[in-house]
């Protein structure tokens, strides 16, 4: 496993990039958004279910507030990828923190919010 850090639209990233050999994907296997600089982002004791984005896209919208109660299966963020809005679904019930805001870019992966 080598660590690498990249740079996208002014936002570094820490990435873990497995070597393979010749015949197999070569695909990173672990992308984290934190800041190069800081110690990766796992998850949190105490944060809850992490919610990753399915798609990199826009956020244009948080159906609920900070410390809201949702169910799951319950519309909790619009993302805009591909010029369509594709709502992002709670996986599991409890109460939310968000990670993101309205206007913020994510990518694939990226931690949306928490439920706990």
């Amino acid at each position: 496993m080598r660590k690498f850090n990249v740079t996208v639209n002014g936002k570094s990233y820490e990435v873990d990039v497995e070597e393979v050999g010749a015949g197999e994907s070569s695909a990173p296997v672990s992308v984290s958004s934190a800041p190069a600089a800081k110690t990766p982002v796992s998850k949190p004791a105490g944060e809850g279910t992490p919610v990753p984005s399915p798609l990199p896209g826009l956020i244009l919208g948080l159906s609920h507030k900070d410390g809201d109660a949702v169910k799951e299966g319950d519309k909790i963020i619009v993302l805009e990828a591909m010029k369509m809005e594709n709502d992002v679904n709670a996986p599991v019930s409890g109460t939310i923190t968000y990670a993101v805001k309205k206007g913020d870019n994510v990518e694939t992966g990226a931690v949306l919010a928490y439920i706990r």
